[in-house]
């Protein structure tokens, strides 16, 4: 059970309208901002990883700063129209609250404004200055993981008390607000250089390990869930296959959080990176691979376009930064490899989920409201 935006091409006109029509006419003049979800934030994240991740393969800042400007201008702008959002539309605001299909994307949130902090930091410390970018992504760090940690327990216990979920309705989308921790764990440790030696700078490392820690413990809890799912009742439906993605955004996350963890403080080994992120970037190919070969299923069963495209993004960005970081620590050419190849899928991916994005919102047929997998409760 997933949430997705699907593209809903405009009824044509009718001779003569009737009660149908005009209920579509009604739609079409809802505000912007009314089916504005959660969801949009993977946009964000989406964007950001493209420069944060291009920077770890190393690509000049001339060609990345683009990709992070953009990301900022869409984090600024969909801030705005979320603020609006809730305060128009506080019953859908809360409707997107209790449907168990939407509750999870809040995590985007979070990874939204950490991504953009990091890609800041990573490709836009060249027109910003050094200081400048170290103190936006330090702000946009501390609101994301705050926003992340309280998405890490609110949306769970909403599922508990609140969501009703039919048998076998786990989702890929539930990792959303459990791996949004680890994002501020692969992040945080780049702070750490700016702080007072001591207990400052080894207090932040070790809550990012602690955050690394709450994070991997909860994705190992819900995985086999989401597995388990995929076997008893077969693939997801068409529209919410590429969600199937999302599961490599805490493989890649927490591998690339476990090489700047070692990095930034000396209670952690060195060897932690290798030791951990091996065998678990291994685990992320070969559900890279499982992933593709349904994802190929479902296009040539007509698999329509929808914002969970979005999820062919961030998540491999994460494998990207993971690969990149497993290059510094082995110095093996084979990962550095194995990092340009996913980044160069990175690409393809973004530019698709990009134009047909911004087509279908120029069309009109975006925002719409979310269609979930799930029944409301």
């Amino acid at each position: 059970m997933a949430a997705t935006t699907l593209v809903r091409p405009r009824p044509r006109p009718g001779p003569r309208p009737g009660p149908g029509s005009r209920r579509d006419a009604a739609r079409e003049r809802r505000p912007f901002t009314r089916d504005l979800g959660p969801q949009w934030y993977a946009c964000v994240m989406g964007t950001a990883i493209v420069a944060t991740a291009g920077a770890a393969v190393g690509l000049p800042d001339a060609a990345l700063l683009p990709v992070w400007a953009l990301s900022a201008v869409l984090l600024a702008t969909l801030l705005a129209a979320r603020a609006v959002h809730w305060a128009r539309h506080a019953d859908r605001a809360r409707a997107h609250l209790a449907d168990p299909a939407v509750a999870p994307f809040y995590g985007c949130l979070s990874m939204a404004l950490l991504a953009v902090g990091a890609a800041t930091t990573a490709a836009g410390a060249r027109v910003t200055g050094a200081d400048a970018a170290f103190a936006v992504n330090a702000a946009l760090w501390m609101a994301g993981t705050a926003v992340g940690l309280v998405a890490a327990v609110a949306v769970p216990y909403l599922m508990v008390v609140r969501h009703r979920v039919r048998p076998g309705g786990a989702s890929p989308v539930w990792l959303l607000p459990v791996v949004a921790p680890m994002v501020s764990a692969a992040t945080g440790p780049a702070l750490a250089p700016r702080l007072p030696a001591g207990q400052w700078r080894e207090s932040l490392v070790l809550g990012c390990f602690g955050m690394f820690g709450m994070s991997l413990l909860a994705t190992l809890m819900m995985l086999p869930l989401v597995f388990a799912r995929l076997v008893e009742r077969g693939p997801l439906p068409l529209a919410l296959t590429p969600a199937l993605f999302l599961v490599l955004g805490p493989l890649g996350q927490s591998t690339t959080a476990a090489g700047a963890l070692a990095d930034g403080s000396a209670a952690v080994p060195g060897a932690f990176a290798t030791l951990y992120g091996v065998p678990v970037l291994g685990f992320a190919l070969l559900w890279l691979a499982v992933a593709g070969a349904l994802v190929a299923r479902a296009v040539r069963r007509g698999m329509p376009f929808a914002l969970t495209w979005w999820a062919f993004t961030f998540p491999v960005g994460t494998c990207v930064t993971g690969a990149a970081s497993l290059a510094e620590h082995t110095g093996l050419a084979a990962f550095r490899g194995l990092a340009v190849l996913l980044y160069g899928l990175l690409v393809a991916a973004w530019l698709t989920a990009a134009v047909r994005t911004g087509a279908a919102v120029a069309r009109g047929d975006l925002p719409a409201g979310p269609v979930g997998g799930g029944p409301s409760p």
